[in-house]
Formats: C-alpha cells, structure tokens, sequence
C-alpha cells in the first residue's frame, strides 16, 4: 500500500533561524581570527531584543552585539514596524570563559589525541532519490523557501513579503518506496498588511505563491521532480488567513530548535545535539558533518540506495564508541550491514582532530549552513571579509560545506570491491 511522507522547512527570517545565524556568525568571526577558539553560543530573539549567552576560549575580542546587528540586518530585518530590527533592537550578551573542566577533556598536547567536545550519538543520512543524496520532500521544501526569499529580495513580482516563512511537502511513495507524486503543500509566509479586506488580501497571496512562486521553484528542479507536480495538489496558503506578525516579535526564537530542518526532514534519524553556535570540537556538529559525508559518497559508490549511519562519542575520548549502519535492505553487495560498519572505520579516521583536518572545519565556515538546512548544499569556494573591534580586515577563502564532497568514492568502490 501506498504511503504519504511529509518534511518541512523554515526562512532565514523564521526566528529560530535567526537565532542560528547570529549563533553561527559569531562562530565564524572567531574561528577568522583564532582558528582553535572553542565557542558554544546560544542565542534568544523576541520582540526588540537579542540576548547572547555561552562559553568562549579564544585569544580574539569581538563585538558581539555588532555581528549580531549585522546578522539581523542582512536577513531583512531593518524596520520598525516589524517590532524586531537589526539597528534598534537591544543586545545582551553574557557570554563567559569555557569551564576548565571540559577544556581538559578536549585540548591535549597531542593534538591527535584531542577528546570529544561531548558524549552522545550522530546521524549521517542519504538516498539516491535525489540528485544531491537528500529526501526529496526536504529537498523541496528548502527549494520553495529559498527561492521565496529571493522574490522577498528583488521586491519585484511580489512586494508585499517579509522575511519569516514556513514551508511543507508531503509526498505519496508507491510500495517500493518510490516516490509517485507530490500530494500536498502548506505555504505560510509573513507579509505586508496591504490590503484592509482580508479576504481579497488572501486571495491574493494564495493567486501570488501559485502562479509566480511555484512556477520558478519548478524551474530550479531536475526533470524527474518537476513531473510530480501536478494539478491535484492540495495548497494550504497562509491558512490562518493572515500573518502580519511574525519574527521575533511573533514567536521568540532560539538557538537549536530547527535540528530536523537542518538535517533529514525526519528522515532517517537525529542524535539530539544542535550544529549553530558550535565551533568543530563539539562532535555535535563535526561528527554528524562526518556521517553525512560517509553515507553520501557510499550511496554515490553504488554501495546501497539508501543509508543511516550512527557515531557515537565519550566526552574526552579521541577514539568513537561504536558505529552502526542499516541499509534499510537496499545493498548491492554481500556484506551485511554489520560488515559494511566496520570498514567504514579502516577507511576514515573519525577522531576529532581527524575530522576536523579532514572536512577543514577550523575555518569560518558555518553562516552560510545555519539557514536552508546544513546537508544536501552546493560544495564550493568563496571570499569571505572579517573585521573585528581594533578595525583589522581579515580575507580569507574558505570552502564551504566540505561534507558534501564526493571524493571519498574512489576509496569506498576499492574497500568494497565495486
């Protein structure tokens, strides 16, 4: 029997992923100027004002409050009728020295033998159902809001958008898990108080999404995914009927809420730590980077069609616990699920320090992944600008979302014998 699969997304004005951002270009202004800066940093939104909080070792001084403006600015806040903007709003920050006691664990004279930042398990997760090995309702999902935001930006077709938005796909899968058609799409998105009849308001917005939204998400997707859309699909627009309010002044947002979003859509599994405002020791976020580029380049290898993969860390502790695989039955070679685990580990050293050598995570590296989810995104290098509070400019290209490299392939089809 046929089934229906669902996954959602949120914009970088949803105050959650605002939160995210601040958290994560905080992290990156440290790690521009201190490479080995150990940063935990969580951020509250709510209506006017930012509140900082975490642990920081760094040899760097920044003007927190400043990135924070900036990070507000930039996703679209910068008016006072939303009751939430980046020049206005007030930020506090009681950010404090990281406690000795895990410092111990994790800096070591060996710098192999760096400790886990923190005890727990992380997910790596990927499906050939997609052409970048994500599930296609997330893929979708994100699509729809990206390219939302770039409508909010051009203020062209549609000027009446603001920048928090929600979106959700739900998908029917035939029995052999394929995916057969799109079912439905809820579309909700902040706007504009621009009409007095709420109604004809509605209307409009809902005649908007269809016609000029949809159609260029379609345009943006591969020829098999556009063949799902079709005339049957049920729209949930706005369905509360108006949304004016929204932001930080709507919901306060905080760092960390939105770990589904940022990974699988609900798909496969999550281990329960956040990623934003995490520098790479905290396996958090630097292990799960790591399973996720394992189980891309073994789907991309022809290993299997679908993978999860599970890591597991003791606080201080160089070496994982354990590693679990399940194929979900999909295998194209003999070895079971148990054997394929083990070689995972003779092909990748999933120690800390190796991880983060590996994946070149000590480079400012993270705005860019605290909105439109961390995994399934465009591997590639850019030109980032720093200052910090003495007015020293900092340029650094940095590579950007290493994890989603396909160049462990080679390595996986010999080990495997594909």
């Amino acid at each position: 029997m046929s089934y229906l699969f669902t996954s959602e997304s949120v914009s970088e004005g949803h105050p959650d992923k605002v939160a995210d951002q601040i958290s994560d270009a905080i992290i990156d202004n440290f790690l521009a100027f201190d490479p080995q800066s150990k940063v935990a940093c969580e951020t509250l939104v709510t209506t006017g004002q930012v509140i900082l909080a975490g642990e920081v070792k760094s040899k760097t001084y920044l003007d927190v409050q400043k990135i924070a403006r900036n990070t507000i600015n930039k996703i679209g806040y910068t008016k006072g009728e939303y009751m939430f903007d980046g020049n206005s709003c007030g930020v506090l920050s009681t950010i404090h020295e990281q406690s000795e006691d895990i410092n111990r664990g994790v800096d070591k004279s060996n710098k192999e033998a760096q400790g886990a930042g923190d005890q727990g398990m992380m997910f790596g997760y990927a499906t050939n159902e997609t052409e970048n090995y994500m599930p296609l309702a997330l893929e979708i999902s994100h699509c729809i809001l990206k390219e939302l935001a770039a409508i909010r930006r051009e203020n062209k077709e549609i000027n009446y958008l603001r920048p928090d938005s929600k979106s959700q796909v739900t998908i029917e899968y035939s029995d052999n898990n394929m995916p057969v058609r799109i079912d439905s799409i809820v579309i909700s998105t902040q706007h504009d108080p621009f009409l007095s009849d709420e109604k004809v308001m509605l209307e409009t917005i809902s005649n908007d999404i269809k016609n000029i939204l949809i159609p260029r998400v379609i345009s943006k997707l591969s020829p098999s995914i556009q063949d799902l859309f079709n005339e049957n699909i049920i729209y949930h627009i706005n369905p509360t009927g108006k949304f004016v309010i929204g932001g930080p002044h709507g919901d306060t947002g905080l760092t960390g809420r939105k770990i589904v979003v940022d990974t699988y859509g609900g798909k496969g599994a999550h281990g329960g730590g956040a990623f934003s405002g995490k520098d790479p020791s905290k396996v958090d976020r630097s292990a799960a980077y790591a399973m996720r580029y394992i189980a891309k380049n073994i789907v991309a290898a022809g290993v299997c069609d679908e993978v999860l993969i599970q890591v597991s860390y003791a606080i201080g502790v160089a070496q994982p616990i354990g590693i679990y695989v399940n194929s979900f039955g999909t295998t194209k070679i003999s070895l079971s699920d148990g054997e394929i685990a083990e070689k995972i580990s003779e092909i990748i050293d999933l120690r800390p320090a190796s991880i983060e050598t590996l994946l070149g995570l000590r480079a400012p590296i993270y705005s860019e992944t605290a909105a439109y989810g961390h995994m399934g995104r465009k591997n590639q290098t850019v030109e980032k600008i720093f200052y910090n509070p003495n007015g020293e400019k900092k340029v650094m290209t940095v590579e950007l979302f290493t994890w989603e490299r396909l160049d462990l392939v080679p390595s996986i089809k010999v080990a495997f014998k594909l």
